[in-house]
């Protein structure tokens, strides 16, 4: 298990070629990248804070929980914190495991936390102005179904 918290930039690719040679015996490697989208096009940036210890024990805890509820060869949580432009990779999940079902059904379980239950706090700054981003219903509801 990795998780990092970081403001740097990363190379996706790179990751996940690091992590594909982590996972001996893997048959199932499942990955997904967010990217800071424009929203109605006027977002120009987002701001993301966080508290260093809490975030990162945070998520390496739900990480733990995917692992206990999947059978996983490896997981990999990075996420960003700092000012990020539009377009800007704001995080990375990846899975192993022997069978694709437990790698999707991890990574999904992963993201859904990450998105709505991680310790972040997200601003977005658009040419108006700017505002805290709110939970948002949907985001909750997808945390329901595990």
């Amino acid at each position: 298990m990795t998780v990092r918290v970081q403001s740097d930039e990363f190379d996706a690719g790179a990751e996940l070629n690091a992590f594909t040679g982590e996972v001996a015996g893997a048959g199932a490697i499942v990955s997904f990248t967010g990217v800071v989208r424009d929203v109605d096009g006027g977002l120009t940036a987002m701001e993301i804070e966080h508290y260093p210890a809490m975030t990162e024990r945070a998520i390496a805890k739900i990480v733990e929980e995917a692992q206990s509820r999947w059978s996983l060869a490896g997981a990999l949580v990075i996420h960003r914190y700092g000012r990020l432009e539009t377009g800007a990779q704001i995080m990375m999940v990846a899975t192993a495991s022997r069978h694709r079902v437990d790698a999707f059904q991890a990574a999904e379980f992963l993201m859904d936390y990450l998105k709505s239950r991680a310790p972040f706090w997200k601003k977005e700054l658009t040419k108006d102005g700017e505002a805290w981003v709110e939970a948002r219903d949907e985001d909750e509801d997808a945390l329901g179904r595990w």
